[in-house]
């Protein structure tokens, strides 16, 4: 079944903030199937239109609708950018949170890398504080008696092993 332009646009206009109507009440309001509106709602998306799901908050929007939100308000002024939020419910403050988010996200590789230098770093240090404990455990003297003999001998640890083994 086709349906005119006008009322795909008004029912698409009824998932866009501030009411973001579930897809689900808007095909028993409008008596359209759930499928055809989650059509509508993907080709709309396709264009690169902010259609979040049915979460009327941001917090429930996809990274792809944030990075669309973020993308349609880059080139704002303040007075633009107050007006678009205030049109889809959302605070200037959470855009900017958001382009910072998407800005630092190519950086990822970066920043895991310096993570993992840092981390290696950390365990090389705790590599060689162990490995002084252990050569200081290594030279204390231990009183040991042989068999045959009445003489007490003092070795350190990594002789005993060896004493040990013979």
């Amino acid at each position: 079944m086709s349906y005119p332009k006008e009322r795909k646009e008004a029912v698409l206009k009824k998932m866009l903030p501030p009411q973001t109507k579930a897809i689900r009440v808007l095909a028993t309001e409008e008596g359209i199937s759930e499928a055809t509106l989650y059509g509508w709602r993907k080709a709309a998306r396709a264009t690169g239109r902010l259609l979040p799901a049915g979460d009327r908050t941001p917090t429930g929007w996809t990274s792809a609708d944030l990075f669309a939100a973020v993308v349609e308000s880059l080139a704002m002024n303040e007075a633009e950018l107050s007006t678009y939020c205030r049109q889809r419910g959302l605070y200037p403050e959470q855009i900017k949170l958001w382009r910072q988010a998407c800005e630092q996200a190519n950086d990822w590789e970066r920043s895991q890398s310096r993570r993992l230098q840092d981390a290696r770093k950390t365990d090389q240090q705790r590599i060689k504080q162990l490995e002084q404990e252990l050569s200081r455990k290594e030279n204390v003297s231990f009183p040991v008696k042989r068999t045959g003999h009445d003489v007490v001998y003092w070795i350190g640890t990594a002789q005993l092993r060896e004493y040990a083994l013979n």
